[in-house]
């Protein structure tokens, strides 16, 4: 007897491997199951410009990105003595608008390398809504915490949404036409805008991604928001603040998606890497004795079996604390 609804997810016939890496960009949901990847080693670089929810913001990421843009003074914004740039997370902000400058063009650099060996770009997008600086009618990825006053807030329509991002998905397929791009719905549900209005923003996303989906690029498209609402449909699955999921419905959402997108080999290494790391985690005094000595000898045996057959993993930080010990 099944007392559950069961979602049921396709097998992606491309798969994540150690040679090449994803990209995830968009909500705070998208660093949940990338942060898993990267606790295995996987190559992994998760929202190069912090996180971002609405749709034309995760597009603008991309377009920085892709389009090797360099910020200069004048894509600040200064408030009250912080310079900081509405097309990034507050972690870019700083008194010293030439130390954001640096941050920002350093890490799209390095989201550009990345991006042109990766095999994998993950998109989740969590609210439709979007909000605009007033006085330059700039939409923003994120407001900074300035006062709402500021600001003017919308809703996206379906047909915005398709048309910005059938250009995306064109460009990305002509200068990366082996990126495998996967969409996904965020679960967290954004109480701002009330029960309705976050149902109301999330059809959009819905609607919006299933046309994305005809795309001659083939998107996928990973079912995290169905897992939750229908197979996890219990309070005990969220944090305390009942919106966002918790670690365990997080795991759960692992189990499904790595299922669907790593092949076994892949996963059986992954366990062998998370071990490793576990073990370098839990702290062993430095003691004499045939115990500690046995340890430490089947834990480099290990690291050297995985060196042999994966030489892309580095492991020289735990191959040093564990010579320490």
């Amino acid at each position: 007897m099944e007392l559950r609804t069961k979602v049921n997810i396709d097998l992606s016939p491309k798969k994540i491997t150690y040679k090449d890496g994803a990209m995830f960009i968009g909500s705070c949901f998208a660093s949940s199951i990338g942060s898993k990847l990267e606790m295995g080693r996987i190559p992994v670089l998760i929202n190069p410009a912090g996180a971002v929810y609405n749709p034309v913001s995760v597009c603008n990421t991309l377009d920085i990105i892709t389009l090797q843009k360099e910020f200069t003074r004048d894509d600040l914004y200064n408030y009250n003595g912080i310079w900081l740039s509405f097309s990034h997370y507050t972690d870019f902000s700083s008194e010293n608008p030439l130390e954001v400058l640096e941050k920002i063009n350093k890490k799209s650099k390095i989201a550009h390398s990345f991006l042109n060996n990766a095999g994998f770009l993950f998109v989740t997008l969590g609210t439709a809504r979007i909000y605009r600086l007033k006085e330059s009618g700039q939409i923003v990825s994120n407001c900074h915490k300035i006062p709402s006053a500021y600001f003017e807030s919308e809703i996206l329509g379906v047909d915005e949404i398709v048309k910005l991002w059938n250009r995306q998905l064109d460009r990305l397929l002509s200068l990366f036409p082996g990126l495998k791009v996967v969409f996904t719905i965020s679960p967290v549900r954004h109480w701002k805008d009330g029960a309705h209005g976050n149902q109301l923003s999330k059809s959009v996303l819905f609607l919006a991604v299933e046309e994305l989906l005809n795309h001659p690029c083939a998107p996928d498209y990973f079912p995290a928001y169905e897992i939750v609402m229908d197979e996890l449909r219990d309070y005990r699955f969220y944090n305390n603040d009942m919106l966002h999921p918790s670690s365990l419905a997080i795991d759960y959402i692992w189990e499904a998606f790595s299922g669907s997108y790593l092949e076994k080999k892949t996963l059986d290494l992954y366990n062998d890497v998370i071990k490793i790391s576990n073990a370098c985690n839990h702290r062993i005094k430095r003691e004499s004795g045939s115990g500690i000595k046995n340890f430490v000898s089947g834990m480099l045996k290990r690291i050297s079996d995985i060196e042999a057959r994966t030489p892309e993993i580095d492991f020289s930080v735990e191959k040093k604390y564990f010579q320490d010990l």
